[in-house]
């Protein structure tokens, strides 16, 4: 008996009818077997690619999710910006309000000052402060007589160059001039009735400038002799220094040799440089840049007229008015007379720093093409006293180092007894400058520069960072008038009050 079964297979492409009999499979079923096992291989890898999409569209919605979160969300870990653990340093903004506060200020004050003094400013009495007697200028001409130890220098380093002198005979010579410098302007000053103090500070820093210079002038060819007797050829890096290279780079600036230094044009060009350590050959600038030279007179020229003004309207009034309270020994009011007198001179010496060694001087090395115009470095930002005195003035701080910080050491003098030896020095020449101009010695500046060593090491010691600034700062604001009230009340008791008593 036959039994016929028929299967029917749909498909996507038609039907196909499967007919058999006793059990057995025609050739047209296998190959429509074969078909429907491809096409169920081919559903299930749509079917998983379908979940792969699937899995794919719910990682990205939960991605949009967490985005969302993200967005939502408005803290992150940070720290203040006035904290120093943020990293935060653009303070301009404050800058410029410190900027404009003080400006404001002191507006204030000059606007009270002009109500009630009126105005003090007069420029023919700054003729008076160097002129008593209009027919002499003694300080003028103790400046042009310097030229008589500037020869005497020369002429005696030409002469132990060639061998007429010994060395022993050549110190001594030296000895003499260097101690002549310091003593002649001394008697001067104080025989000479006519010299009045404004003149005698400025001849006693032109001659206390000299002495440095031919101090260094003498140590430098000291040592180019005894280079020479040991028969080097070529200078010390500290001696001479590099070649500089014009700007086109076709001229080269000739270098000089020891003794063919000892000339007039090298001694006076040394004398004239904005330096006080001697070198055979300076490192010269190519060109004079004429818009730069002009800034520099320019800035010379306002600023000096700009402190006369101060000097005369803020801070001689200041300085009248103090004098009661010293008299009478009021310290509630010699203390508020000190602290508005801080503020004026403070300024008043911050416009002479900027005057003398960045404006003067950058005019007198770039009208001698001296190159090196390194006259201060950020004192500004000393976290110590050492750092100040170190970088506020760097000429004086180089020839400290050069000519008797390292010597000192070389001959076995301890660190801590050099610096306090540099300190003594500096402190003499302070005195100096001060007490014989004035033609009274009281040791204010001697004992203002000595407290400077206690002070340095309890700042050293205990206040660093930003405490160790501000107190660099106030000792530079209240130190100055504390020895300017002290010199004046003084030189009132001695020159104005009691000739008036008399």
């Amino acid at each position: 008996m036959n039994i016929m079964r028929r299967t029917t297979i749909s498909g996507g492409t038609g039907v196909v009818t499967l007919k058999a009999g006793n059990g057995s499979r025609s050739a047209a079923g296998d190959v429509t077997d074969g078909t429907w096992k491809d096409r169920k291989r081919k559903e299930d890898k749509e079917h998983g690619a379908s979940i792969k999409e699937k899995e794919k569209e719910r990682v990205k919605e939960k991605g949009k999710h967490e985005v969302s979160g993200d967005a939502l969300s408005c803290h992150k870990l940070q720290e203040s910006l006035l904290s120093s653990a943020s990293g935060y340093s653009n303070y301009r903004g404050i800058l410029n309000w410190c900027v404009v506060m003080l400006i404001l200020s002191n507006a204030r004050l000059f606007l009270e000052n002009l109500i009630k003094y009126g105005i003090l400013v007069d420029p023919i009495q700054v003729v008076s402060l160097f002129l008593k007697d209009p027919y002499s200028w003694p300080a003028l001409c103790l400046i042009i007589f310097s030229n008589v130890f500037i020869m005497a220098a020369l002429y005696t380093e030409r002469r132990l160059s060639v061998g007429t002198f010994g060395e022993h005979l050549g110190a001594f010579l030296y000895l003499v001039n260097l101690s002549t410098i310091l003593c002649l302007p001394v008697a001067i000053v104080l025989l000479v009735d006519s010299m009045t103090p404004v003149g005698a500070v400025f001849a006693l820093a032109i001659y206390t400038i000299l002495f440095l210079k031919l101090y260094s002038y003498k140590d430098v060819n000291r040592w180019c002799r005894e280079m020479r007797q040991a028969r080097a050829r070529t200078l010390a890096r500290s001696l001479s220094c590099p070649t500089v290279q014009r700007s086109n780079g076709s001229a080269v600036q000739v270098q000089v040799s020891y003794p063919g230094n000892l000339t007039h044009r090298d001694i006076y060009y040394f004398v004239f440089a904005p330096t006080l350590c001697y070198e055979l050959n300076f490192p010269r600038s190519p060109r004079i840049r004429k818009r730069f030279l002009l800034r520099r007179l320019f800035e010379m020229v306002f600023l000096m007229q700009l402190l006369v003004g101060l000097i005369q309207q803020w801070m001689v009034p200041t300085i009248q008015n103090s004098m009661k309270p010293f008299q009478d020994m009021d310290f509630s009011r010699m203390i508020e007379r000190l602290l508005k007198l801080a503020v004026p001179n403070h300024l008043i010496w911050l416009i002479f720093f900027y005057w003398f060694f960045h404006s003067s001087m950058n005019f007198v090395a770039e009208l001698m093409q001296f190159g090196d115009r390194e006259f201060y470095r950020d004192w500004w930002n000393s976290e110590t006293v050492t750092y100040f005195w170190a970088n506020w003035n760097i000429p004086v701080h180089k020839w400290c180092l050069r000519h008797f910080y390292k010597p000192m050491l070389k001959r076995g003098v301890g660190k801590r007894a050099a610096q306090t030896a540099v300190f003594l020095v500096s402190a003499f020449f302070h005195e100096y400058l001060v007490s014989v101009p004035l033609k009274m010695f009281r040791l204010w500046a001697f004992m203002g520069m000595m407290v400077q060593i206690p002070l340095a090491w309890f700042v050293g010691q205990f206040l660093k960072g930003n405490y160790g600034n501000a107190a660099v700062w106030i000792s530079l604001i209240i130190g100055q008038p504390i020895a300017v009230l002290m010199y004046v009340h003084d030189y009132y008791v001695l020159h104005v009050q009691r000739p008036a008593t008399e």
